[in-house]
């Protein structure tokens, strides 16, 4: 067996009833937005950099506030497996990268931190940034092999082969390292920043053989009027988007963590501590 995987409860009757009623994908998902104030995250941002010399971003908050909410509640730490949830150990997060155009065609691809919840602030930022650089450079032998070897597959097998691949990861739990696949390529959660593109919002789509569900996608942060202490003043507001899969998350649970990534981002202090000290604090 390859990944840490434990079996979960015996599902209650309206898990039973959604996973009798949803077959992988077509379509499970649900969909959420939370409104977020911005301006303490905004200063937060400046300060970290001031303080360490290092870019720390908005994805970057999301992307660790989101594998702190996993830890806070491992019940949204899921998989499916045999058409049945299995709680995950490790708390993967993985952010969407474009990679620069090569023969005139730009890529998307992924970088994913393992057990992104037991390290800091400052720790996570290295290994995330880390993997970006490495896969937006096409210096990631595995993730470059197993590209390349897509392009080979015809159209029309592209759906069987993803649906083959995505059984022998995760139904079987096979580390297929030995062959030049990556092993847990898409973790737990993924994020994908809107916001980088210009967009204020949107609804990103599941991607069934990831089998990832739980998607967050940070939009825009932008200028709105807001209302504080009966007077109105300019605020920071950013549009935080959700998708997940009803089938093993339901809507309770995933506002419990969206509430929690809220909270953070509004006090990234009172979670990380001061700038200059968010490289040595981890979830406990």
């Amino acid at each position: 067996m390859d990944l840490d995987l434990t079996p979960a409860p015996p599902p209650g009757a309206f898990r039973k009833l959604a996973l009798g009623t949803w077959r992988s994908p077509r379509d499970p998902s649900a969909y959420a937005a939370l409104e977020v104030r911005m301006e303490r995250a905004l200063a937060y941002l400046e300060a970290y950099r001031a303080s360490t010399g290092r870019r720390l971003t908005v994805t970057h908050l999301v992307a660790k506030a989101a594998a702190d909410a996993l830890h806070q509640y491992p019940e949204a730490n899921v998989l499916l497996r045999w058409n049945r949830p299995s709680f995950r150990r490790d708390v993967g997060v993985c952010v969407l990268v474009v990679q620069p155009a090569e023969s005139g065609r730009a890529d998307l691809t992924t970088a994913t931190v393992h057990r992104a919840d037991t390290l800091s602030l400052g720790d996570f930022v290295e290994q995330m940034e880390s993997r970006i650089s490495d896969v937006r450079a096409r210096r990631d032998a595995v993730i470059e092999k197993g590209k390349r070897r897509s392009y080979r597959i015809p159209g029309v097998l592209m759906g069987l082969a993803l649906r083959l691949l995505s059984f022998v990861w995760y139904t079987l739990n096979v580390d297929l390292r030995w062959v030049g696949m990556p092993r847990d390529p898409f973790g737990s959660v993924a994020v994908t920043s809107l916001g980088s593109l210009g967009l204020e919002r949107g609804y990103v789509a599941m991607v069934p053989y990831t089998r990832v569900p739980l998607l967050l996608a940070p939009g825009a942060v932008r200028r709105v009027p807001v209302v504080e202490d009966g007077v109105l003043v300019p605020g920071r507001q950013l549009s935080l988007t959700c998708t997940w899969d009803a089938r093993l998350l339901d809507v309770e649970l995933v506002a419990r963590v969206l509430r929690h990534i809220g909270t953070t981002l509004e006090d990234p202090e009172g979670t990380w501590g001061a700038p200059g000290a968010a490289s040595g604090s981890a979830v406990g």
